[in-house]
């Protein structure tokens, strides 16, 4: 899987959340994330999507679309609750 993101997007949600886009990319490892569309930032011209992955021991959400050629970019991350419940919800319906 490749991805691309804003430079400057990363040191702002690094600045804010704690979390590089380099360390967001691995809540895309986790064989059991969640993935759950955004339908209230997507639009016509595109689709945004949350991904709920463990990273360690944590859960992390990340938002993401999808770019032309298979990329995936990375639009923000970190780890808040909502996520972590979202995530355990999902799994307990497994």
């Amino acid at each position: 899987m490749r991805f691309v993101w804003d430079q400057q997007k990363e040191a702002t949600n690094l600045a804010k959340h704690g979390v590089s886009f380099t360390e967001a990319q691995q809540a895309f490892d986790d064989p059991q994330a969640v993935v759950a569309f955004d339908p209230q930032h997507s639009g016509p011209r595109e689709l945004r999507w949350w991904l709920l992955g463990k990273v360690g021991s944590r859960v992390m959400l990340v938002r993401y679309t999808h770019r032309p050629g298979g990329a995936v970019r990375i639009i923000g991350a970190g780890y808040w609750r909502i996520g972590k419940e979202l995530y355990e919800e999902a799994q307990r319906k497994v």
